[in-house]
């Protein structure tokens, strides 16, 4: 079952306030179908912890504001180097940049279907796979090779 309307409203939502306030590579993921505690995840990056801060309390105001929404749990806010909110129907990951190049959490769900976001211009991102990716999953860090996840087929082949 893909990720629910509610899901993709809070996504949308959530990405327009992370845009706002400058997010860089802003993507979706539906992990409906790998995950039965939530439907999507939303992953932003900063350049700096004041601004992964600054993201961070748009989505939540927004969010907040427009839908009632506030999240269930919330971690890494003191660091400023990887927030996570839990919102239930969805989980945003805001990272610093070091964070979001390191942990690649596209690799890691890169067989998920990506959710088409609105950019900071307004227009649609995630309609469009990378070189060499599924078309509508996800692919590595824009502007890195593709690497290999543990377990994967693409593992074996790798090194």
């Amino acid at each position: 079952m893909p990720a629910s309307e509610r899901a993709i409203e809070l996504l949308t939502a959530a990405a327009d306030a992370a845009h706002d306030k400058k997010a860089e590579n802003v993507l979706a993921f539906d992990v409906s179908e790998q995950l039965a505690i939530t439907d999507a995840f939303l992953v932003a990056s900063a350049s700096n912890d004041r601004q992964v801060r600054a993201i961070v309390d748009a989505i939540e105001e927004k969010l907040r504001v427009d839908f009632d929404a506030k999240p269930v749990r919330r971690e890494g806010a003191r660091e400023g180097r990887w927030v996570l909110l839990d919102y239930l129907e969805i989980v945003i990951h805001v990272q610093h940049d070091e964070e979001r190049a390191f942990y690649s959490l596209e690799r890691l769900w890169r067989d998920c279907p990506i959710i088409p976001l609105p950019g900071p211009d307004g227009t649609i991102s995630g309609t469009t796979s990378a070189p060499g990716s599924t078309s509508g999953t996800a692919s590595a860090v824009p502007g890195s090779p593709p690497a290999a996840v543990p377990g994967s087929a693409s593992e074996a082949t790798a090194g």
